[in-house]
């Protein structure tokens, strides 16, 4: 499965990611490597307890 993912610049530092396709789903890392890592495991996370990919 591709998703898209936004990745911002925190303000206080690192970043922070949202899955538009995915409600609520978002996570943060210190580092692009980190986060993606963390996004991964977010995305898992959001569709093991339902919240399944909006179709468009």
């Amino acid at each position: 499965m591709k998703l898209k993912v936004i990745i911002h610049e925190a303000e206080e530092g690192g970043f922070w990611a949202e899955v538009p396709a995915i409600s609520g789903c978002a996570t943060q890392g210190d580092t692009v490597e980190e986060l993606l890592a963390n996004v991964t495991e977010a995305v898992a996370a959001c569709l093991s307890v339902g919240r399944n990919p909006s179709v468009s």
